[in-house]
């Protein structure tokens, strides 16, 4: 019985050595991968938060009204190793923000790049 067992368990560990590395824990299926846009405002708050980071952006619509933009990050860890910090941006901070837009047209993206008002990318450039 104990043989048994033993086999099972080696058999399971095999399997999952095995196995093919799990992809990202979402798609990205809600945002338009095809298109870039950049967008500048102010910042409202950024949330160094797990499993992803946020930009909240306050951005003039054409009526000169402010319009909140959600903006998805990376991991603070995949940031980290990008150069980012917690203390990167600070609300009030004037910036350009590159993304891949939402699908649906709501206010938001995939974060590409972020650059300061004096033309300084923030983090390092992995494309």
């Amino acid at each position: 019985m104990r043989f048994h067992f033993a086999l099972a368990g080696a058999l399971a560990l095999a399997a999952a050595a095995a196995a093919p590395p799990a992809g990202a824990h979402h798609s990205f299926a809600m945002f338009d991968m095809t298109k870039d846009m950049t967008v500048t405002g102010t910042v409202r708050v950024f949330q160094w938060t797990n499993p992803h980071s946020y930009i909240q952006l306050m951005v003039k619509d054409a009526q000169g009204r402010d319009v909140e933009w959600s903006m998805e990050m990376g991991s603070p860890m995949y940031l980290y190793a990008r150069g980012w910090r917690p203390s990167s941006l600070k609300p009030g901070m004037k910036v350009s923000v590159t993304i891949h837009p939402l699908r649906s047209g709501k206010p938001g993206g995939v974060v590409q790049t972020v650059t300061t008002a004096d033309g300084k990318e923030i983090g390092r450039n992995t494309k």
